[in-house]
């Protein structure tokens, strides 16, 4: 689902204009990434947790190259799922044996 099609079932499950939806839908949004930004976590029970995770300088080879890169340590955002949208999931599908991986399927 791509943000477009999210605000029509926003605006249909709300009552509100598409409009309305695509503003409500960036605030949302842009209020996480304020939050996020000034090294706030936002938690949403039962929904989850939007979080900032520092990561440590690493080595790493470039595929194409095939020479070693360091890549810097950095802070990145992250989300960690609460257990009611890990139950709603784990409810609706299952993890299924396809070709060469898994892949996840209706029940």
């Amino acid at each position: 689902m791509n943000k477009g099609e999210f605000v029509d079932k926003l605006a249909a499950k709300t009552c509100l204009t598409k409009k309305d939806a695509r503003k409500a839908l960036d605030a949302m949004i842009d209020l996480i990434s304020n939050a996020l930004a000034s090294n706030e976590e936002v938690l949403l029970t039962g929904f989850g947790k939007f979080e900032v995770r520092a990561r440590k300088r690493s080595r790493r080879i470039n595929p194409q190259t095939q020479q070693r890169i360091t890549v810097p340590e950095k802070v990145v955002p992250a989300f960690k799922p609460g257990k009611n949208l890990k139950d709603i999931v784990a409810r609706k599908l299952r993890a299924v044996q396809s070709g060469s991986g898994l892949k996840a399927r209706r029940v």
